[in-house]
């Protein structure tokens, strides 16, 4: 899920109520299998051409002020090297504009090959992020009223970094894509009485890794793995089974571990073109048809493939 706090499921009563929030968690995406340098810097430059990535995401659907998404990715090789390069921007609202979280980050990457068919790479993430958070707007709400000044376009930095190797048919990455602890604001509460909050980013650490089975001419299939590691959150894993049919239409599902079942499709619109689709159902409390109707996300992504070097398959990954 693409929201930062310790309670994946009670994320937006906990703002509402403006109870404690002790952690903040790195974006995620059902489809981050497609948008995989928002988790991984050394992905940057991997797919061997210009690659422009958006993805949107509603979570929650029908849930006043639940959690929204947007992010654009751009990335590439620096032709005749071993550097890659790319930027990503990410914007999460929560809560019908009470919070608004913007990152900025430019990312690059060095590759060496480690065998015939083996690469691996390094990457390296520089940016930060600025946050806005509307205090006044709470008072909306039936709660206790907030002594706290608004936030404004407050700008904290950050770096990450990443390890990438790949094969025609495999993949495997360790990363932490924000190394740096920023803490956004903390009313400094004490007293049992007053409500209390604290907003801050820990490290996440992440570990993906995926194989592409060849089950004959037209038919691929790719199980994949994430997993997510951050102090003051439950161990997050993603399992997911993808298949490619024709190397134009793709279609799996996934499941986060006690979190969500996804459901996810991908057309190869044109050689540049990759259209793709994702659903999620919480297996939560939250899940229930009488709080939301799911999570939907929309991945739309352009590759600038010469007519010279079309690929003979396209990448999986």
């Amino acid at each position: 899920m693409n929201i930062r706090y310790s309670s994946l499921a009670t994320i937006l009563f906990v703002i509402i109520s403006l109870q404690i929030v002790t952690a903040q968690q790195d974006a995620q995406y059902t489809q981050y299998m497609f948008n995989t340098m928002s988790v991984n810097p050394a992905y940057a430059g991997s797919r061997g051409q210009l690659s422009i990535a958006a993805l949107y995401r509603s979570q929650w659907v029908g849930l006043d002020g639940a959690p929204k998404s947007q992010t654009l990715n751009l990335h590439s090789p620096i032709r005749n090297s071993k550097l890659g390069y790319g930027i990503s921007i990410v914007n999460d609202e929560i809560g019908n504009g009470v919070v608004q979280d913007t990152y900025f980050d430019a990312v690059v990457s060095y590759t060496i090959d480690v065998s015939s068919e083996g690469k691996l790479s390094f990457g390296l993430k520089a940016g930060g992020n600025l946050l806005n958070l509307d205090f006044n707007s709470l008072r909306n709400f039936d709660t206790e009223p907030v002594n706290a000044d608004n936030i404004e376009n407050k700008f904290s930095p950050n770096v990450g970094i990443g390890l990438y190797y790949h094969t025609n048919s495999f993949y495997a990455g360790l990363s932490a894509p924000n190394l740096l602890q920023t803490e956004h604001f903390d009313n400094g509460q004490t007293d049992a009485n007053s409500v209390q909050f604290l907003s801050k980013e820990r490290i996440n650490f992440y570990l993906i890794t995926g194989y592409v089975f060849d089950l004959n001419g037209n038919l691929k299939f790719k199980p994949a793995l994430l997993t997510k590691v951050v102090g003051g959150a439950p161990l997050q894993v993603d399992f997911s089974g993808s298949f490619m049919f024709n190397d134009q239409f793709t279609f799996g599902a996934a499941y986060r571990w006690d979190a969500a079942l996804s459901a996810m499709v991908g057309f190869q619109l044109s050689d540049q073109l990759m259209l793709g689709l994702a659903y999620d159902r919480e297996t939560t409390d939250l899940g229930g048809a009488q709080f939301n109707d799911g999570s939907f996300e929309v991945f739309l992504r352009f590759e600038l493939v010469k007519s010279f070097r079309r690929l003979i398959s396209p990448r999986f990954f």
